[in-house]
C-alpha cells in the first residue's frame, strides 16, 4: 500500500483516524470512538476571499440558493475529486474540528477510495488528506472496507462478493485470502440516478426540480421493480412553461421507470463480475450470496433484481451506508489485517 512515508505498523495508536471519503458524504472514524462524523460532502466559500462559509449540512442547505457572492461545492465527483481547492478546503476543516474535539495531532489516516482509481487520482487524495494536517496517509479500495466492516471473513480461503453502490460509484468486488480477485468499477451510483429523476422530471412532467429534491424522491420512492403497493410522493419545483412554482405528484412506478437504465448498468456489472470469477469462488458464492453495501443498498427491490437476474441469493448488509468507513476503523484496529489488506490490495494493479 502506498503512503506518504515510511510505513510502521507496530506504531498505529487509537488516535488514528479512517475516512470514507465519499461523493455524496464523508463518514469519520476514530479508532476506539466508532463513528464521529456523519456529514454531506459539501462546503460553500466565499467567491471573492476563498474563505471557508460553512461544511457539511450547512453548506448542503445553501446548494441552489446562494448569491453570487458564494459558491456551494460538492467537490467529490464520481468517487475521486473533482475540485483540489474545495476538497482541501473540506478536509483540512473537518480534520481540525476532529483533532481538536478527540485531541489527535497530525494523526495517520487510512482513507477508502474506488476500486477503479487511477494512480493520479490517488495522489490527489493522499496529497489532499496531507495538506489538511496528516501525518501519514494510506488508502484501502472500498470493497475491502465494506467487507471488512461488514464482517466478512476476508482472510479464509473462500469467495465472497461486495456490491458497494455509493454516490458516486458501484464498486463490485470478489474477495478471498485477503485479496480482491475479480473487480469492476463504474461511475453510476446515487448521484447518477439523482439525474435521472431530475430529467425525467422534466421531460414527464414538464417541471424543473434540484439534485435535494431528487435526492429525497430517490430516498421515498426509489424501487429497482414494481412495489407491491404503489407509492405516491408530492413535489414541488418550476413549471417549465410559465416558470412558476407548481405542486406535482410522482409514484414509485415512475421513479422505477427513471432509473431503469441505470439501474440495468448496475445488474450488469454484477453479472460481468460473477463470469469472471474462478468456478471454486463462484461456488462459494452461491451458497453464501451476494452481498450489498452503499445508500444504493436501501433502493428498494434491488437485492430482488439482482437475485432475480443472477440467480444468486442476495442480502443488503446490517447499516449498509456504515460498511466502508467501519472497515477501516477495524482495519486500523488490527495490524496483522492491516498489512496484509493494504498490501494485496496494491498488488493486483
Amino acid at each position: 500500500m502506498k503512503g506518504k512515508s515510511k510505513m510502521n505498523f507496530l506504531s498505529f495508536k487509537s488516535k488514528d483516524i479512517g475516512i470514507d471519503l465519499g461523493t455524496a458524504n464523508i463518514l469519520v472514524t476514530i479508532n476506539g470512538k466508532g463513528i464521529v462524523v456523519r456529514e454531506p460532502s459539501v462546503i460553500s466559500v466565499d467567491a471573492k476571499t476563498g474563505n471557508v462559509i460553512a461544511t457539511g449540512f450547512e453548506a448542503k442547505e445553501m446548494v441552489g440558493r446562494t448569491p453570487k457572492e458564494i459558491n456551494a461545492i460538492k467537490p467529490l465527483k464520481d468517487g475521486v475529486i473533482a475540485d483540489f481547492t474545495a476538497t482541501k478546503l473540506l478536509l483540512k476543516n473537518l480534520l481540525e474540528r476532529v483533532c481538536k474535539r478527540y485531541n489527535a495531532i497530525r494523526p495517520r489516516v487510512l482513507v477508502g477510495v474506488p476500486s477503479g482509481i487511477t494512480e493520479v487520482e490517488e495522489r490527489a487524495v493522499e496529497e489532499a488528506i496531507i495538506r489538511a494536517g496528516a501525518r501519514e496517509v494510506y488508502l484501502i479500495e472500498e470493497p475491502m472496507a465494506a467487507a471488512i466492516g461488514a464482517g466478512i471473513e476476508i482472510e479464509e480461503p473462500s469467495g465472497n462478493i461486495v456490491v458497494d453502490i455509493g454516490g458516486g460509484t458501484t464498486e463490485v468486488a470478489v474477495i478471498s485470502l485477503g485479496g480482491i480477485v475479480v473487480s469492476n468499477s463504474i461511475r453510476i451510483a446515487g448521484d447518477e440516478l439523482d439525474e435521472d429523476i431530475i430529467n425525467y422530471v422534466k421531460k414527464e412532467l414538464n417541471l424543473a426540480i434540484g439534485v435535494t429534491t431528487a435526492e429525497q424522491i430517490k430516498k421515498e420512492l426509489g424501487c429497482a421493480m414494481p412495489l407491491m403497493s404503489k407509492i405516491t410522493m408530492e413535489i414541488k419545483g418550476r413549471d417549465l412553461n410559465d416558470g412558476l412554482p407548481r405542486i406535482e405528484i410522482i409514484t414509485s412506478d415512475q421513479v422505477e421507470e427513471a432509473m431503469k437504465e441505470s439501474i440495468a448498468q448496475i445488474v450488469e456489472v454484477v453479472k460481468l463480475t460473477l463470469e469472471k470469477t474462478p468456478p471454486e469462488l463462484a461456488s462459494d458464492i452461491m451458497e453464501k450470496g451476494i452481498m450489498l453495501s452503499g445508500g444504493g443498498a436501501l433502493i428498494q427491490n434491488l437485492d430482488k433484481l439482482i437475485s432475480v437476474e443472477t440467480g444468486m441469493p442476495v442480502y443488503v448488509a446490517e447499516e449498509p451506508l456504515d460498511c466502508v468507513v467501519k472497515g477501516t476503523e477495524k482495519t486500523l484496529q488490527d495490524i496483522g489485517k492491516l498489512r496484509t489488506v493494504l498490501l494485496n490490495s496494491r498488488k493486483r494493479r
